[in-house]
């Protein structure tokens, strides 16, 4: 399957955040958007109104870490998302929500913490357009990739052999290839492409990971 790579913006320079979108863009596949509420996850981030001011040629894959993602759907599919991820953790009907997704045109993901198993969402696993992975507890970037999410990955691409599954936390070469080997095709990486001088060799380190 094709490497895709989505820089996460939450380690990005806020200040001048279409600038820095400006620079990756033509480079990546997926602008990744972290949506922290305080509640789900311990850290603040954007909403809605930051996303609206938002800037690239790219989707935006928005990554909801809140509690009770339905009342927000909308809202953030009208303010730009391409892709809305709700965790499994949050949302009690994730069915509906992911069917809402897809009706407001957009397409659907289910995010996956680092504890929770697979079977939290075997039954939905036809309405997702994407899984999504996490390689560390949500809620802070730079944070250290924990290696046990990789059977995780792997079993879900035996279960699913075409899904796009998405992986995040502490995405950088070494844990690119072995993420990639182990079946995951999407990368999101955040503070290890922003903190390079060079962003497009550090992304092109990313999506070549694995050869």
């Amino acid at each position: 399957m094709k490497i895709k790579i989505a820089p996460s913006i939450l380690s990005a320079d806020f200040g001048r955040i279409n600038e820095e979108i400006k620079g990756i863009e033509p480079y990546s596949d997926y602008i990744h958007v972290d949506v922290m509420d305080g509640v789900f996850v311990p850290n603040i981030t954007i909403g809605q109104e930051v996303l609206k001011n938002l800037k690239s040629s790219k989707p935006f894959d928005v990554h909801l870490m809140i509690v009770e993602p339905e009342k927000h759907i909308e809202a953030f599919a009208k303010a730009g998302a391409g892709i809305i991820t709700v965790h499994a953790e949050a949302s009690m009907h994730l069915h509906r929500t992911l069917q809402l997704i897809k009706e407001l045109g957009k397409k659907a993901g289910v995010s996956l913490n680092p504890s929770t198993p697979l079977s939290a969402i075997e039954n939905i696993l036809d309405d997702a357009d994407m899984v999504l992975i996490m390689s560390v507890n949500p809620g802070f970037g730079g944070q250290n990739f924990i290696p046990q999410v990789l059977e995780k990955v792997r079993n879900l691409r035996k279960m699913k052999p075409e899904l796009d599954i998405e992986i995040d936390g502490g995405i950088e070469p070494k844990t690119a290839r072995d993420a990639i080997n182990a079946g995951a095709n999407v990368l999101v990486s955040g503070s290890y492409i922003f903190r390079q001088r060079d962003r497009v060799k550090a992304i092109e380190s990313l999506r070549n990971a694995a050869r």
